[in-house]
């Protein structure tokens, strides 16, 4: 199995950036998906997460309004449009897959990605 992030960059404050992450070796339509991130010197923190069938999703409430994560199953992709972006979003940014319900918990998750930086300048 492997998750492949890609879209993180450096941006303004108040800028968008849009993450990918597109799934490869699992049935990617059974699995929720979950995006988390992780500063330097923090704990890996929940983000946002959306089920298999995207009939839900869920946010982080830091971010609820400012993000949004969707999936294309044809794709194999699941993806999180970030705007207003702000500097304390600045962290490494990961996808996850969990085969077994919707958690806002990492180690709830199966697989990982290897995560990408997104870098907010004031």
């Amino acid at each position: 199995v492997q998750l492949q992030a890609s879209g993180g960059g450096l941006v303004q404050a108040g800028d968008s950036l849009r993450l990918s992450c597109v799934a490869s070796g699992l049935t990617f339509s059974r699995y929720s998906m979950g995006w988390f991130r992780q500063a330097p010197g923090k704990e890996r923190e929940f983000v946002a997460a959306i089920t298999w069938t995207s009939s839900s999703t869920y946010y982080l409430d830091s971010v609820q309004g400012r993000f949004t994560i969707s999936r294309d199953s044809a794709k194999n992709t699941v993806y999180l449009q970030m705007n207003s972006l702000k500097p304390e979003d600045t962290a490494v940014y990961y996808c996850a897959a969990d085969n077994f319900g919707f958690s806002t918990t990492w180690d709830s998750y199966d697989f990982w990605g290897q995560g990408t930086q997104v870098t907010v300048s004031s």
